[in-house]
């Protein structure tokens, strides 16, 4: 009986990486200031399109798939206060709703993986589903923008599409990688 349970906390906790050590700690580090800083302003400054792109949702979903969803929830919050208080950027208006948005991408993908053990095409989908609705739910009930549902879903939503797919295509790929790797290492 008490075999069982440990073979089971072990395939649950292969399915994510432990947060904690130098190089746990150091990665998601990096990938925050990624998040919340370099991917953001290398946008800006090429004149890319920011919210066909969306660069702090990558890092954040790559966390919370990676190391769980306490990394992705703490990385998810604090990616836009970073940003804002390093450039300004997202604008006042748009931060609530993009902390909330962010915070419940590394939440969810890091549940559906880690609590759930969904894949991760599966856990990265609901993650985007989620962070959305949640993210146009906090914007319309505190008036952050004067539009309508259309006409906010055309001009900042569906820009995102392709990014989107992009996350939801590469992403687990890439934490399939990090992780089975990991994975490998720790179970030879």
């Amino acid at each position: 009986m008490a075999d069982t349970a440990v073979v089971e906390e072990r395939s649950s906790q292969s399915l994510t990486l432990p947060a904690w050590g130098v190089v746990p700690v150091t990665v998601q580090l990096l990938l925050l200031v990624s998040a919340s800083f370099v991917l953001p302003v290398a946008a800006h400054l090429a004149g890319l399109p920011v919210r066909s792109l969306l660069p702090m949702h990558w890092p954040i979903l790559l966390i919370g798939l990676i190391y769980g969803w306490r990394s992705g929830l703490a990385a998810g919050l604090l990616a836009p206060i970073l940003s804002f208080a390093v450039s300004g950027m997202p604008l006042p208006h748009i931060l609530p709703s993009m902390t909330v948005e962010l915070a419940a991408y590394g939440l969810v993908a890091g549940v559906m993986r880690q609590a759930f053990g969904l894949n991760l095409f599966l856990s990265v989908g609901i993650a985007l589903v989620t962070g959305r609705i949640v993210f146009l739910l906090v914007v319309f009930s505190t008036g952050a923008v004067s539009q309508g549902f259309s006409e906010y879903l055309a001009a900042a939503m569906a820009p995102g599409l392709y990014a989107a797919l992009g996350q939801f295509i590469l992403l687990p790929l890439i934490a399939m990688a990090a992780v089975g790797k990991r994975g490998a290492e720790e179970s030879a």
